[in-house]
Order: C-alpha cells, then structure tokens, then sequence
C-alpha cells in the first residue's frame, strides 16, 4: 500500500476545504472594513466601529475553521502512523506505552516518532521536517476540543504548552510580539489564544508532508527486509 500517497489525498483534501470554507468569512470582513453593501456605515456619534460584532464573528469563524483544519490535519498524521503499524505488524503503543503517555507529558507524536526510530534505526537527524510544529499540531487539536469558557467561543492553548514551547507556532501576531517583548504573563490563568492562519496551517500540512515523504521508502525498506 502507497499509505504516503493516501495521506496527500487528506492534506489536499485539507488545503481545499479550507480555501472554500474560508472565503464566505473573508468576504464579510473585506465588505466590513470596505464599508461595502449591506455593511455600509450609519451614522452614529457612539465611537464604536460600525458592524464591530459580524466582524468579529466571522473573524472567530476563520480561527475555528483553522483549528478544525488542523484537528483533521493531526488525525491525518495519526492514520498513517497506524497504518505502517499494521503493514509491519507492530504495536507501538503496547510496546512503548511511557513514550506515548499524555500524563507524563508525551503523546503519540513522541510514541511513534521512538517506534519508528527504532525500527528505521535513525535518531531523525537527516530529517527535513520540523518536529517542533508537527507535535503542536497536535497539542492544538487537543486544545481546539477542549474549551475554556462558556462565554467565549474564541480558543485558547493550554498555560503548559509554553513549557515545551515558548512561542508557540499557532498563536496571534499580536501576542507573538507581546512574546518577544517579554510582555506577556505567565501565570496558569492566563491562556494564549490558539489562531490557526492559512499560513501556519500550510506550513503545518507541508510538515506533515516532508516527515511521511521521507519515511516512506525506508518503511518499505523493512517491510520487505531491506533494511
């Protein structure tokens, strides 16, 4: 089985989708800002910026489909995963289950990437893909399944990621230079908001891309006792 050409039939899948999602939310946020039918501008003396809640909400719209794109993206890299396990007939989590436990602050990014190792007897140094954003790929899809707060349908990470992370990939330009400038708190209430752009989501897929390209060939190198 060509389990890599599968996985590019997902990640395309992914890119359309979000691409035709996107541009119904995108519109009203252009329309809004350019002051085009139906949202032309009344007059008002308040101070608030007219239309404030639509273009907020098809804002929050575009995080929401990003995070949703990104939890298919991450279950994506999963099924390839498993199923290398059943063209080899291994069981990784079985076999090394301290290396895919949550609790301990792992998971099945750190699971498989310990199995494959092994079994492709490589330390992932000649690697092309950045394993930092394929593991957040994955901490924000458990983040985007698990809100915070009633009131808001905005997304948040979770205080720990900062942790492993310290600026993580999917995350606001604002707080980002708050980031850099060292001005953002650090106290367990305080959570980073989790946005997910057309560019940090591509750049995600083109990750997931490069490390299931370059395992490929040496998977079916075992397979068939090549290596």
């Amino acid at each position: 089985m060509e389990v890599n050409e599968f996985l590019k039939l997902r990640t395309g899948f992914i890119r359309r989708h979000y691409e035709t999602a996107a541009e119904p939310f995108r519109e009203i946020i252009r329309k809004i800002e350019a002051g085009e039918d139906p949202y032309e501008p009344p007059y008002s003396e308040d101070g608030e910026p007219p239309f404030l809640e639509e273009w907020c909400e098809a804002k929050t719209s575009l995080e929401i489909l990003g995070a949703t794109c990104v939890s298919m993206l991450s279950e994506s890299l999963k099924l390839y995963f498993m199923t290398w396990e059943r063209e080899l007939g291994v069981q990784c989590a079985k076999q090394l289950p301290d290396e895919f436990s949550r609790k301990k602050g792992k998971g099945f990014v750190n699971g498989y990437k310990v199995c494959f190792g092994h079994l492709l007897k490589t330390d992932w140094s000649d690697c092309p893909a950045n394993w930092e954003v394929i593991e957040q790929v994955v901490l924000a899809r458990n983040d985007a399944q698990h809100a915070k707060h009633i009131h808001d349908m905005g997304l948040e990470h979770n205080p720990e990621v900062r942790k492993k992370h310290p600026m993580p990939f999917f995350l606001s330009e604002d707080e980002k230079r708050m980031i850099e400038a060292d001005q953002i708190l650090d106290h367990p209430w305080f959570g980073l908001s989790l946005v997910v752009t057309q560019e940090t989501l591509y750049q995600a897929i083109e990750q997931v891309e490069l490390l299931t390209a370059w395992m490929e060939e040496p998977l079916f190198d075992v397979k068939y006792g090549r290596r």
